[in-house]
This record gives C-alpha cells, structure tokens and sequence, in this order.
C-alpha cells in the first residue's frame, strides 16, 4: 500500500462529476489498483475514489514551472478506469509523506457470536431450551436446507431451533417453511419451534408466538462463561 499525505485538489468525471478542493488529505493506493482520498474526519469513508479496475499514471511537472503556489501543482494523477469512461484527476501541490508498505494477505474479519458460534454454543448447553432438552443434531438436513439445531424436549416431541443474531420477520418464515415440512415425517411429528436470537425484534416475536412459535433470548456472553454474576449489583 502507498500514502501519500499532501495538499491537493481532485475532481471525479464520468457517471457523476464532483470536485474536492485544494486541502490537506491522504491519498491511498492499494495493492489492488484502487486509489482513495481520505480527510481527517468523516470515519471509515473516503471523500472520493476510484474502485478497480484501473490504471493510474503520474504526470510530474516541469520543476522550473513549479512555484509553491496552488497554481502549479508538482504532479498530476490521473487514475482511469479500464472499462467505464470515469476518470479521478488528483493535482499535488505540496507533499508531506509519501510512503510504500507491503501488507501482505489480510486473514478477513473474523465475527464474534456469529450464528455458527451461537449454534455451537445452544448445542453443547441445550438444556437452555427448557429442562429435560436433549440434542438430536445440528444442521438437521431438510428439502430446503439445514434446520440449525434439533432436539427432543421432556415429553419425546421434536423441537426445531432456528438461531439468529438478530432476529427479524426472515428468520420466522424461515423456521415456519422448515417446521411445514419437518410434520410432514411421520417419524418427527409433531414438531414445535423456537425461535433462538441475541436479539428478537418486536415484529418478529409477534408473528412467531400467532403461530405457535416460542421466542428464545440467547446471552451470548453468559453462554461463553464471560458473565460473571460476581462483579454486578443486581
């Protein structure tokens, strides 16, 4: 990756014109060809950029016309994009810091408490269903695809858990298509729902308890060991 930090102006044509003008920003070049200009405010999100496949090519300009001023810049950029006509022209008029950096490959953002580690979790503490729970197994295969987990409850019936990290109406349409043809196997009817989430939005709560739906709040903290009751007031 290469940043640039330098006083420039750029303007953006193509599908959209747009112009930033001259201050003191960040340019960044990754490895992938993408060049972005940054402010120090406004987050994560660049003010302008171009998105690759693209070509950049610096124009450097004549030292003897170079005058410190905004009116001779000490290069030009010109990013371009290789199948769309839009173009990203960045003039430098001062450089601060330019400097190159090898990153190597990024392993990817690893989430904690998605849905997989969730569905570990209430496997291994399925008594979090209710007393007497037993697990059958985890991604119960159907024509449509896998249930997350299915149990037994105290009585023998079959119990089908659908786990969210937040769930909304999807999730309970989902478990509704699931549960429709689970009783439809003579060996599993009847079969009842629960609806596992960190988070369940209202919506969501109402129409899975209209249609005989439990709704079940996993503590993902409290489930890894994390929530010591010691250290609370209440």
């Amino acid at each position: 990756m290469r940043v640039v930090i330098a006083r420039c102006s750029a303007r953006y044509s193509g599908r959209l014109n747009a112009h930033l003008p001259s201050a003191t920003r960040a340019i960044m070049v990754k490895a992938d060809g993408s060049v972005l200009l940054h402010s120090d405010g406004g987050s994560y999100k660049p003010l302008n950029w171009m998105s690759p496949p693209c070509t950049l090519r610096v124009e450097m300009a004549d030292a003897d016309a170079v005058d410190g001023g905004d009116g001779a810049p000490v290069a030009r950029w010109i990013v371009q994009h290789d199948k769309t006509d839009d173009r990203l022209e960045i003039e430098l008029f001062e450089i601060f810091a330019d400097t190159e950096h090898e990153l190597g490959t990024d392993p990817g953002l690893v989430k904690d408490g998605v849905e997989a580690h969730l569905q570990e979790l209430l496997a291994e503490q399925v008594a979090l269903l209710g007393v007497g729970h037993t697990l059958v197994r985890r991604e119960f295969p159907t024509a449509i695809g896998p249930v997350d987990i299915l149990a037994r409850d105290a009585t023998g019936r079959a119990v089908a858990v659908e786990i969210k990290r937040r769930g909304d109406i999807d999730g309970v349409e989902q478990l509704t298509r699931y549960l429709e043809l689970l009783n439809r196997d003579p060996l599993l009817s009847p079969v009842v729902g629960v609806f596992a989430a960190q988070e369940i939005k209202p919506q969501a709560r109402v129409l899975a308890e209209d249609r005989g739906i439990r709704c079940l709040v996993l503590d993902y903290e409290a489930m890894r060991g994390m929530d010591d009751g010691s250290s609370r007031l209440f």
